[in-house]
């Protein structure tokens, strides 16, 4: 076993096609091939599955993964470390949901790691993207929540893609709109008192199905209905239009500006906001160290 077989079979699985990752890795594609055989031959193990459509991660092969990426990562930081070379770049993706703490996690990420030659992705992105990108292993981790009415159904989702969820904070339902709106000043308000205003939601593409929205109570019919694909357009539109959303009430003053005030919405309902991750998978440690900066802003909701 090499590090170059390791660094070949990672990016295979985050092609998903043996093809993209030869190209991807600038080698011929019956090379790459032999190399994992040869890999799977020595390890004892089937670490892909092959298809007329790809590659897919077998269990076993996931968790063999989960170690090769550890090992990889190591051994960039001792080259980084010891030779006189930057090293490969370290690399990190990591999909969500539009919250802010994913956000201010991401920059404790940047901030923790403390090196120049790093790769990162931030997806804010569609609920069956970010389940996606997290069972092809094009995401580490996964930021969305759950609760009493999509939860059945996200929960066979999950399961059929060996994908397991863990609750950060549980959030009440609240509505973010301008701080010039006239419900500003409430104590609370109802959906009643709603009904005038337009209501924001986040786009999901071909998947717009009401289990895989962003926003809870998406079932409410509403005569003034705008979706948006990311946070700054929605943003924009809850001042420019004095329109609303429904959400968790996180929110960051820094990060999203002083126009945008969080009031709680007079609804019975509850998000359970958390992430998800591949079963039996070991964090890497880049992985471990954004989950510690979640745990955190979680811990301070």
């Amino acid at each position: 076993m090499t590090l170059q077989q390791l660094k070949y079979a990672v990016v295979t699985a985050e092609k998903g096609t043996v093809s993209e990752a030869a190209a991807a890795l600038y080698i011929a594609q019956p090379s790459l091939t032999k190399a994992i055989k040869e890999l799977e031959k020595e390890m004892g193990i089937t670490i892909f599955h092959r298809t007329n459509k790809g590659v897919s991660v077998s269990k076993e092969g996931e968790v063999f993964l989960g170690y090769a990426r550890q090992v990889l990562e190591q051994a960039s930081l001792i080259t980084e470390k010891y030779v006189h070379q930057s090293g490969g770049k370290q690399e990190f993706c990591v999909s969500t949901q539009h919250y802010s703490f994913a956000v201010n996690a991401f920059v404790d990420l940047i901030k923790a790691y403390g090196s120049e030659n790093y790769d990162f992705s931030l997806r804010e992105t569609q609920t069956y993207e970010i389940i996606d990108d997290v069972a092809r292993l094009k995401s580490e981790i996964g930021v969305l929540y759950l609760n009493e009415f999509n939860q059945t159904v996200l929960h066979k989702i999950l399961k059929a893609n060996d994908l397991q969820f863990t609750e950060l904070f549980e959030a009440e339902p609240h509505i973010f709109i301008s701080n010039k709106n006239p419900l500003a000043e409430k104590s609370a308000v109802t959906m009643q008192e709603l009904q005038p205003y337009p209501y924001l939601s986040f786009e999901q593409g071909e998947h717009n199905s009401f289990y895989y929205s962003e926003e809870i109570f998406s079932t409410e019919i509403r005569s003034k209905n705008i979706r948006v694909r990311d946070r700054a357009t929605l943003f924009n539109l809850l001042i420019g239009l004095n329109g609303y959303t429904i959400c968790s009430g996180v929110i960051d003053e820094e990060l999203n500006g002083k126009n945008i005030v969080a009031v709680p919405l007079r609804e019975k309902g509850s998000m359970h906001i958390g992430y998800i991750t591949r079963k039996q998978s070991i964090p890497s440690r880049l992985g471990s160290i954004y989950l510690d900066a979640l745990k955190h802003y979680a811990k301070n909701t």
